[in-house]
């Protein structure tokens, strides 16, 4: 039966004030009882840009919120004692918390270095385009402000094998590779070809990072008490280190049972796929392309086949390792990924995820609270995606498909002693309709999203023509 439900607890435009983790203390309670009963937390590290940066700009691993670095001593989410509040609120209501890390970058090194490199070509980065030579990077990370709490090492030039600024020409974008060393060959699925992203690229395979990475999983679970983590950018990191990181941190807490979701963004089912392969299936993946889906449909309308909604997704092939989601803060909109849905299907696009009892269903932030700045605005999604949870904690018996129509779909949850029956129906066309069955009869029907007013009543044999709205979606739960 269904996974649980993970909440994306922040977006990319959410107030710099400090107060993410404090909400997130007072909202643990809430979430839990709708149904909620996992929390992806965001980057509680210091970036570059102290207080204002969302942590995937990262400087320092080690700070979170204690020790003034970057112009201030909190993160954009508050102090590392309200991260620990949060965290200590979150495992109390019975959710689980996954954090988000990088491993791929740093930025905002304290002091410059002399680096000897030569620059190569962005689309081919095994092609050497000029002769060795010498630039200043930003490659020294002493973390003053920290003063060798935690771990000792501080970052230098010999920590990292790429980078794309030099402080004498600073209006130029060249991709620099460190002379004597090379782009990682098992990087994501295309190896040297994606191991840079942005930054200073750190090198996972030095003795010194990788021991200190290591050192930091296991200082980090122990010290917070972690469920998992979020691994942001896995194609721009060497696969074989994240494989031994996770085997090092998991074997560190064999008692617990560590979750790891990387975000390998693809389109192509092959490449998720073959990256699964490489980690022996040892972390899930977001489902990327369902994600597609979901866009091209909200684009398309009625000109899209909603009986293809599905193909060619992860969690059509390899459900148990895919996390599936409606959109996150890398696609809002004024981010470049651009494939925010629209409005109309994200009531659809949700039911796919939560009423179905394949792949581990992620809650947007930004869907379900909205933003209201003007130039950040997103739409609250909230009283449909309540309705959605609550519908889900009754999802039980067998599930019976009616994709039978190519602008109206449908499925049935047949329910048990304890559950009656739900019936759930999408149209992106015209006010839909569908005969559908149940195995009670007589019973009488309720869509819980509001979108059709009044009641359906199944016959003897336990069939209804069940109806959605133009463009919507219905939710028939019988009533109790």
């Amino acid at each position: 039966m269904p996974h649980g439900v993970m909440f994306q607890f922040f977006e990319w435009h959410y107030p710099a004030d400090g107060s993410l983790w404090r909400r997130l203390e007072s909202e643990a309670e809430r979430l839990r009882a709708l149904g909620v009963t996992a929390v992806w937390a965001p980057p509680p590290y210091k970036g570059m840009g102290g207080a204002k940066d969302t942590g995937y700009g990262l400087y320092d691993l080690y700070d979170l919120g204690e020790f003034d670095q970057k112009g201030s001593v909190r993160t954009k989410y508050g102090t590392r004692d309200e991260f620990e509040r949060a965290l200590k609120a979150s495992h109390a209501a019975g959710l689980r918390v996954y954090v988000d890390v990088q491993f791929n970058h740093r930025m905002g090194g304290d002091e410059l270095e002399e680096v000897e490199v030569e620059e190569v070509d962005w689309d081919n980065r095994e092609e050497v385009v000029g002769p060795p030579h010498t630039i200043r990077a930003w490659s020294r990370f002493t973390f003053p402000g920290r003063a060798g709490a935690y771990s000792s090492l501080t970052l230098h030039r010999d920590h990292f094998n790429a980078f794309t600024y030099n402080h004498d020409a600073p209006d130029e974008r060249k991709l620099y590779r460190v002379v004597g060393k090379a782009f990682a060959e098992d990087a994501g699925v295309g190896g040297a070809a994606t191991d840079y992203l942005l930054g200073e690229n750190v090198d996972t395979s030095h003795p010194e990072v990788r021991a200190d990475l290591f050192h930091w999983g296991e200082w980090f679970v122990g010290t917070f008490g972690v469920d998992g983590f979020r691994i942001d950018a896995v194609k721009h990191v060497s696969t074989g280190f994240v494989r031994d990181w996770l085997s090092h941190v998991r074997g560190k807490f064999a008692d617990r049972e560590l979750f790891a979701v990387g975000e390998f963004w693809s389109g192509e089912l092959d490449e998720l796929d073959r990256y699964i392969d490489r980690l022996d299936g040892a972390v899930s993946l977001f489902d990327v392309p369902l994600h597609l889906r979901f866009a091209e449909a909200s684009e398309k309308g009625s000109e899209f086949d909603l009986r293809t909604i599905f193909h060619g997704t992860l969690v059509e092939h390899r459900p148990d390792v895919a996390v599936t989601f409606v959109d996150n803060h890398d696609t809002q909109p004024g981010q470049t990924i651009g494939t925010w849905l629209k409005d109309w299907f994200k009531p659809h696009a949700y039911a796919c995820i939560l009423l179905r009892e394949q792949g581990y269903p992620c809650v947007f932030y930004g869907d379900y609270y909205g933003n209201k700045d003007e130039k950040h605005r997103l739409t609250s999604h909230r009283a449909v995606i309540d309705a959605l949870l609550k519908a889900r904690t009754r999802m039980k018996g067998e599930r019976r498909d009616y994709f039978d129509h190519p602008n109206c779909i449908g499925w049935v949850w047949t329910g048990d002693e304890a559950n009656f029956p739900i019936a759930t129906l999408l149209s992106n066309g015209d006010a839909g309709r569908k005969r559908m069955r149940v195995p009670f009869g007589r019973r009488v029907y309720r869509d819980v999203t509001g979108g059709v007013p009044g009641t359906i009543t199944t016959d003897d044999e336990g069939a209804a023509e069940f109806t959605c709205p133009a463009g919507g979606i219905s939710v028939w739960c019988a009533e109790e």
